[in-house]
């Protein structure tokens, strides 16, 4: 069974994820307890991280602990990079491949930690299940998008809170492309 595949995510109020450089300074300083305690809830509540190489080398150039620890995370890399932790593992596979690979092992929820091309690329191949986007109230005006590519789909919310820094967390299941109805059409007679 293959697990449920989660993009959480911080986005900008007009869709960026990042600065153009990558750097994610701008929300770091408004996260208040009310935020850190729900992350720590959400992330209490999944089994294992799927992360793309440019996310995994931001946070090694970061340096200090790795950030996840007590969960296992497939990193999706051509590069032979330093593993981080006993329980990274660095791939190279398709993300369809790695997300099967995780339900084999019986991994049931699955956390998918930033970068907007693998999140585009499991988006467009319809391997997210839930989008779950804290929106800070913070313009940048450019920068990396919450999604590089992607494809038209609908989506239906779960459910939405407000944090004491303005920030609105939005929490969406992903509609199944084949349940979507094709519009209507209307004869002119």
């Amino acid at each position: 069974m293959s697990p449920s595949l989660i993009y959480h995510v911080t986005s900008s109020l007009d869709g960026y994820i990042a600065r153009p450089d990558g750097h994610i300074d701008w929300f770091a300083s408004l996260r208040q307890a009310d935020e850190e305690y729900s992350f720590q809830y959400f992330y209490s509540g999944i089994d294992a991280l799927l992360m793309g190489r440019g996310t995994y080398e931001a946070l090694l150039k970061r340096g200090g602990a790795w950030p996840y620890p007590g969960k296992p995370c497939v990193v999706l890399t051509r590069l032979p990079l330093p593993r981080a932790s006993d329980e990274v593992q660095l791939t190279h596979c398709t993300p369809a491949q790695a997300v099967a690979a995780l339900g084999e092992a019986g991994f049931q929820r699955v956390w998918l930690v930033g970068g907007s091309l693998l999140a585009g690329s499991c988006y467009t191949a319809g391997l997210i299940d839930e989008v779950v986007i804290n929106l800070v109230p913070h313009l940048l005006g450019a920068g990396i998008p919450l999604l590089a590519t992607g494809m038209e789909r609908s989506l239906t919310l779960s459910d939405q809170r407000r944090f004491n820094s303005g920030t609105l967390q939005v929490h969406y299941k992903v509609q199944n492309p084949a349940s979507q109805q094709p519009p209507s059409r209307i004869n002119a007679a």
